[in-house]
C-alpha cells in the first residue's frame, strides 16, 4: 500500500455515534447496546484495529473534524498522482529528481514576465541536465585506463553511435546543450505541421543517412497532447531506427501526452524535467511556459525588443 492512514477518534466519540445510530436507525434500546458494545466491539476494537496504530504512515486526530491533516494529504496524493505514479505506470518515463535550483528556475522561465536573455540563460541550463540525464539511459561498456599517476581506473564509455534530432523550431533550442555534451553529433531535423490538424501533418525531414544504426535522442522541450511526438517517432521507426534506441528529451510533459507517447511506444525512454497538470481546452500545457519557441528565440510580440530583418540572402536576423 503507498499511504496507510489510521483515523484516532476519541472512545467517547465513538460509543456516542454508536448509541445515536443504534436507538434511532436500527431501533434498539439503551441498555442492548451497551451491553453489545462492553461485551463485542470495544474488545473487538482492542484486539484487531487499535494494533494496527503502529503500522500506519499517518495518524489522524479528531478524525474527519480534522481539517489541516486531511488537506495535507490531499495534497501529498495529488502529487503523487501528478508524477510519481506516473513513473510507476510507464516505467520507461524518468523525472529528474527536483531541487530546489531546478525548481527555482522553473519559476524564473514559467514567469510570463521574464525578459527573453533570462528565458534563454535558465531555459539552457534545464536543458543541459535534462540532455545530461538522458544521456545516462545510453548504453555504456566498462573501459579501464592509466592515470597520469600510473594507476588503473575501471570506468565506462558511451555509445560513439549516437545522434540527436529536433522538432523544429522548438527543439532547436536543445541543439547547443547536446552539442556541449557530445562533441561533433550529427542532428537530424523533422518539422511538423502542429496546428488545425493537433500536429498530425509531417511536412519536413532532414536525417543522417545511417540513422538506423545510431541511439538517437529526440529533441522537443514541450510534450503536450503527444501527437507531434507519435509522428516524429514514427518516422524514425520507418527510417528503421530500433523503438528502444529512442530517448525523447524535454523540458515539461503533461499527462496526456506521456500516456499516448509511452502506451504507442513502451520500449522508447521518456526523460523530462517536471511533470504538468494537463492540458486546457485548447490543448495548451497547464501551467505551461507559453509557446516556448517564441520566447526562447525572442519572436513573441510581449517581450521581444529587437525588430526581425531579413539580410542579403533573405535569413531572418
Amino acid at each position: 500500500m503507498n499511504m496507510k492512514i489510521f483515523v484516532d477518534t476519541d472512545a467517547d466519540v465513538r460509543l456516542t455515534r454508536r448509541i445515536r445510530r443504534d436507538t434511532i436507525d436500527k431501533g434498539r434500546d439503551i441498555k442492548t447496546v451497551l451491553d453489545q458494545y462492553s461485551k463485542f466491539v470495544k474488545p473487538a476494537f482492542e484486539d484487531f484495529i487499535l494494533p494496527t496504530k503502529k503500522y500506519a504512515d499517518i495518524i489522524i486526530p479528531r478524525g474527519g473534524d480534522n481539517d489541516v491533516a486531511i488537506d495535507l494529504i490531499v495534497q501529498h496524493i495529488r502529487t503523487k498522482l501528478g508524477q510519481h505514479d506516473l513513473c510507476k505506470i510507464h516505467p520507461n518515463l524518468y523525472v529528474i529528481q527536483t531541487t530546489y535550483q531546478i525548481r527555482g528556475m522553473h519559476t524564473i522561465i514559467r514567469d510570463a514576465a521574464t525578459a527573453t536573455h533570462d528565458f534563454i540563460f535558465y531555459a539552457d541550463r534545464l536543458i543541459r541536465l535534462v540532455v545530461e540525464h538522458g544521456l545516462g539511459h545510453l548504453p555504456f561498456q566498462e573501459k579501464q585506463v592509466i592515470t597520469p599517476t600510473g594507476s588503473v581506473y575501471t570506468g565506462v564509455e558511451f555509445s560513439k553511435r549516437l545522434c540527436g534530432i529536433s522538432v523544429i523550431r522548438s527543439g532547436e533550442s536543445m541543439e547547443n546543450a547536446l552539442r556541449a555534451c557530445c562533441k561533433g553529433i550529427k542532428i537530424g531535423k523533422i518539422l511538423i505541421h502542429r496546428e488545425g490538424d493537433n500536429g498530425q501533418q509531417l511536412i519536413y525531414h532532414n536525417l543522417p543517412k545511417d540513422i538506423a544504426n545510431r541511439h538517437v535522442l529526440l529533441l522537443d522541450p514541450i510534450l503536450g497532447t503527444g501527437n507531434s511526438a507519435v509522428q516524429a517517432i514514427s518516422l524514425l521507426l520507418k527510417k528503421g531506427v530500433q523503438e528502444a534506441n529512442i530517448i525523447f528529451l524535454n523540458l515539461i510533459s503533461a499527462p496526456q501526452g506521456v500516456h499516448v507517447v509511452s502506451k504507442r511506444f513502451p520500449r522508447l525512454k521518456i526523460v523530462t524535467s517536471e511533470i504538468e497538470f494537463g492540458l486546457n481546452d485548447d490543448f495548451r500545457v497547464i501551467p505551461g511556459m507559453g509557446e516556448f519557441g517564441d520566447r526562447y528565440f525572442g519572436t513573441d510580440d510581449y517581450q521581444s525588443s529587437t525588430p526581425l530583418f531579413c539580410d542579403d540572402k533573405n535569413r531572418v536576423r
